[in-house]
């Protein structure tokens, strides 16, 4: 890692220390470009948009996922684009073994991210979940290689237990095991309501990162710092409603023949300024 990005990424692991910060989600190096000039002061990648990008399903049961390669690929190429630190979804660790979670994390630090989180779902409908202590296996695992590199990086356990209708008290069992296995930060997407996030705060031993998007949601930013939320991402929610403005403007196209989707665009030189250093 340069000197620059060793910077960045101790920027990164600085603001997981206190406070609450959002994380946007990119899927490729324009859409980081984009979020990077709102300025955020790190980004993530959304393994769902970059797989979307891709016309690969995400998240899902069955079916071929985004490889390791292509996934720190596009990592890659996100993070050489942007002067922020950038974390990585990096799914299940592409792999069920710890020895392939470690070989996944040695490969996105070789890509130049900050962070990367490690998820305990399989998609595998028969076990939606790898067992706990597998779980923690991997994420130790993740922590070994970290350590062993010694350069600055976040490592994120997140537990799927809610979006595959698992219990709270599950939940809770399971970020504390992944914080205590080396993770820096655990992860719960499908905390949405005011009341079981400010019950995960509590009952989480570190800093807990929530995905908000992926319904409209009634929660702010203001809302989920008030709570004591450490971050916030929001996932593929971007991505996702970027293809309903690429299908509404298809269905009129091919339906209607009009072109009133275009009055809402940003302009070539618009963007053309934003892309030039």
């Amino acid at each position: 890692m340069d000197t620059q990005r060793r910077e960045r990424a101790a920027r990164f692991v600085e603001l997981h220390r206190e406070g609450c910060f959002l994380l946007p989600n990119a899927w490729d190096a324009g859409s980081a470009r984009v979020l990077e000039s709102a300025g955020f002061p790190a980004l993530a990648t959304t393994s769902a948009g970059i797989a979307f990008s891709l016309g690969r399903a995400d998240h899902d049961y069955g079916g071929s996922r985004v490889d390791r390669a292509t996934m720190t690929g596009r990592i890659r190429e996100i993070a050489a684009e942007v002067r922020v630190p950038v974390s990585a979804d990096l799914e299940d660790g592409f792999g069920e073994a710890p020895e392939t979670v470690a070989g996944t994390i040695s490969a996105t630090l070789a890509a130049g991210a900050a962070g990367g989180n490690i998820e305990d779902f399989t998609g595998d409908r028969s076990r939606p979940l790898y067992d706990p202590e597998l779980s923690a296996d991997r994420i130790r695992a993740a922590r070994e290689v970290i350590d062993a590199a010694g350069e600055p990086f976040v490592l994120v356990g997140r537990t799927d237990v809610l979006l595959t209708g698992g219990p709270l008290d599950e939940t809770v069992r399971r970020a504390n095991a992944y914080l205590a296995a080396g993770a820096d930060c655990a992860f719960v997407p499908g905390a949405a309501d005011a009341g079981t996030i400010g019950t995960l705060v509590r009952a989480i031993d570190g800093p807990l990162n929530v995905v908000m998007g992926l319904t409209g949601g009634a929660l702010s930013l203001a809302d989920l710092r008030e709570l004591g939320v450490r971050r916030v991402t929001v996932g593929g929610s971007i991505a996702r409603a970027m293809y309903a403005h690429l299908l509404a403007a298809a269905r009129e196209l091919a339906e209607r023949g009009t072109f009133s989707y275009a009055e809402n665009q940003i302009s070539q030189t618009d963007l053309n300024d934003l892309f030039h250093r």
